[in-house]
């Protein structure tokens, strides 16, 4: 019995090492004002990378930083999305680790539909 608990430890520790690894790695992208806008974050959130084209001329000052917020915010997003599948591969999501995981993950990076989020892209319509 001592050896298969040990056994299952030494398992469930591995899942752990392993998800720590995969979610370490992470980076999400999006695109924003139909791709004149792309971002990429890391697995922190960070910003990684921003590439605008050369239609971003064409907005108010305002309005492109709307739309970078929103943008980011979308790829930040996406992490949650990875992190659940990593966490669905690794740990399991009924797992008091997976929960615990996906739960930072959705907290730090809520989706789309929050109202900061939801903010941006009306000030962004109005050229604010």
């Amino acid at each position: 019995m001592l050896h298969s608990w040990t056994a299952e430890l030494s398992t469930r520790a591995q899942a752990a090492a392993d998800l720590s690894e995969r979610v370490a790695a992470l980076a999400a992208s999006a695109a924003g004002a139909d791709g004149a806008v792309r971002v990429t974050v890391a697995a922190s959130g960070a910003l990684t990378d921003l590439r605008m084209d050369d239609r971003v001329q064409r907005l108010r000052g305002s309005e492109l930083a709307s739309i970078i917020m929103a943008t980011v915010a979308r790829a930040q997003a996406g992490l949650t999305e990875q992190v659940i599948a990593a966490v669905h591969d690794t740990v399991g999501i009924d797992s008091e680790t997976g929960r615990a995981v996906t739960d930072t993950f959705a907290r730090r990076f809520p989706g789309p539909s929050d109202e900061r989020h939801d903010q941006w892209d009306r000030d962004a319509r109005r050229g604010r």
